[in-house]
């Protein structure tokens, strides 16, 4: 009997001892108080920027491997979305990435010469039309503007200068065309933004709005 009380007393210290050694280990899980750490919310990946479309106004530069003769060092693209290269008198460029006019050039090359390899960079960036935000109205400098991912009013606000003293930048919109064809209009207060730093007002702009800022009434 009594070794049986032995062997049970040391069994309930070894389980003590477990025990004992778990719980500071199952504490160090738990933030203080005692309740379960929020669930980890997974965050989307964005989306990869579309590859960049040449537009009309845009300045290329276009480098043919081993050919000097046949590189342009500054190429503008002209108001027909056209460009023009030694041994290509006429080659659409707007409405296609540099890789893509690239390969264009490639292919009308290789009449004249062996395997020519050709690259297109961007110098100059003014973008397809339905890719730009147009500023107009009392803007320092109404002007259009390239659309880049991401782009807000208050990113618009500082590439045009901020507002002339004649603005009514309160009652300024945003057209936009949705994704139905309608036209849209979004009220913007621009001096709050500006002048009071309200960023509630500083939305996310989308490709083809046009910022119209009316002139105050006196």
């Amino acid at each position: 009997m009594v070794t049986c009380r032995r062997k049970y007393v040391a069994s309930l210290a070894v389980r003590i001892a477990v025990a004992a050694s778990i719980l500071p280990l199952a504490a160090c899980d738990q933030p203080f108080g005692g309740t379960a750490p929020p669930p980890k919310v997974e965050v989307a990946a964005s989306k990869a920027p579309d590859d960049y479309v040449i537009g009309s106004g845009d300045s290329l530069s276009v480098f043919v491997y081993r050919n000097p003769d046949l590189s342009e060092a500054g190429v503008a693209v002209r108001p027909d979305g056209r460009i023009s290269t030694p041994l290509i008198e006429d080659i659409q460029a707007a409405g296609k990435t540099p890789t893509q006019l690239a390969r264009e050039i490639e292919q009308r090359l290789s009449k004249y010469i062996q395997d020519p390899n050709v690259t297109v960079i961007v110098r100059g960036f003014v973008g397809p039309s339905d890719r730009q935000v147009k500023v107009i109205g009392e803007a320092t400098d109404p002007v259009a503007i390239p659309y880049r991912d991401h782009m807000t009013l208050l990113d618009v606000m500082i590439a045009t200068k901020g507002l002339t003293k004649f603005a009514a930048g309160n009652r300024a919109v945003i057209v936009r065309m949705g994704a139905d064809g309608k036209q849209d209009t979004i009220r913007v207060r621009l001096n709050d933004l500006v002048k009071y730093g309200d960023i509630n007002q500083n939305i996310e702009m989308a490709p083809g709005d046009t910022l119209i800022i009316p002139q105050s009434w006196f």
